[in-house]
């Protein structure tokens, strides 16, 4: 029988496999940077290093080490030679450039993320004594504007709720699918905004996650560790509506070839990609100027958990984040109605003449 974490292992595999096929394209040094960094990073942490530095070391070759033929030629003794104002000439270049095929562009957040990205190899090598000079310290990290909190409001939660559940909006051609996958849709949707639980926890769900009988269920968290949350009664019954659904199709497979909860229309585990795009489908109908996404439903969750509790930590435990200020900074534009709502609530003078 499947375990409850083999969705994630699997996940974990995929990564790595990744990894060591990115690795063959990197100079030999970054091989010993993914093991020296293994024990405090994630697989999905090392993975995005490894794509943010084949794209370092392609403007090395492009900008820096023209007559190399290859990162493969590249040494620590290059790394050595890189300057600050190479790695400034490395950010702005990112702005726009071309990978293989591919024209692309990075905004001030993925520009950050890189950054930080060759910071730490740097800082690996340098405080292992194998390069004597880490110039990517002098580099300032480029000023980050707020983004703007997207979340849907109180009327467009119920109206995407309805979308999903009676398919109003619906293309004609699609209608026979949504049949199909109504339930479950509305499951899901119920699930992200009555939980604000994230789309790769939803996906890792299992049957044997969920007890009706103290309406939890169990998560796997960032970085692997378990959480018991809780749900309502609203929940609950939209997720028992899916499984008796599953029940009653002679389709499903048993829960020994099949554990995962939320299954795609080939009944198998239902993916990230599956989930995002349903949710862009039915949100597109309710709100079209807002770019929904599980994640703005997460956001939305948690908006209306702090206004109803007005409880910073309670909301930080459920969301699952780390550090209280993470959820301070998302949640502060809420804090600032509460400070103006109260504004006006102390009196100076009595509004009525003293008899």
């Amino acid at each position: 029988m499947k375990k409850n974490g083999d969705y994630y292992q699997e996940r974990n595999i995929r990564n790595l496999d990744k990894i060591y096929e990115l690795t063959d394209e990197l100079p030999y040094f970054c091989e010993d940077y993914f093991r020296g960094v293994e024990q405090r990073t994630s697989t999905l942490t090392r993975l995005n290093y490894a794509y943010d530095l084949r794209i370092f070391f392609d403007f090395l070759l492009k900008k820096k080490f023209r007559k190399l033929e290859s990162a493969h030629d590249i040494t620590l003794e290059h790394l050595e030679e890189v300057s600050d104002t190479d790695i400034e000439i490395f950010l702005s270049y990112l702005s726009h450039y071309r990978f293989g095929e591919k024209s692309l562009s990075c905004d001030e957040r993925a520009k950050a993320r890189k950054l930080s990205t060759v910071r730490s190899l740097f800082k690996y090598f340098f405080n292992k004594g194998l390069i004597s000079v880490n110039n990517t310290a002098k580099v300032s990290t480029p000023k980050l504007h707020e983004k703007e909190i997207v979340r849907l409001e109180r009327d467009e939660v119920s109206e995407l709720l309805d979308t999903a559940e009676l398919g109003k909006g619906i293309s004609r051609h699609m209608e026979g699918y949504h049949a199909r996958t109504k339930i479950r849709d509305c499951a899901i949707l119920t699930l992200f905004l009555g939980t604000g639980i994230r789309i790769s926890e939803l996906v890792g769900l299992n049957y044997d996650s969920i007890d009706f009988s103290a309406n939890s269920f169990i998560v796997t968290r960032k970085g692997g560790n378990k959480a018991i949350l809780y749900f309502s009664e609203e929940v609950a019954a939209a997720l028992e509506a899916y499984i008796e659904q599953k029940k009653g199709d002679p389709r499903v497979p048993s829960f020994e070839k099949e554990p995962a909860l939320f299954l795609s229309m080939q009944y198998k585990r239902i993916t990230v990609r599956a989930v995002e795009n349903l949710v862009k489908k039915y949100a597109s109908i309710v709100t079209p100027l807002k770019h929904i996404t599980p994640h703005k439903l997460r956001s939305t969750y948690g908006t209306a958990l702090y206004r109803e509790t007005g409880d910073i930590y309670i909301v930080a435990d459920v969301l699952g984040h780390r550090d209280v200020n993470t959820t301070r900074k998302h949640y502060a534009a809420i804090t600032e109605d509460n400070r103006k709502s109260v504004a006006s609530r102390v009196k100076l003078h009595d509004s009525e003449e003293e008899e």
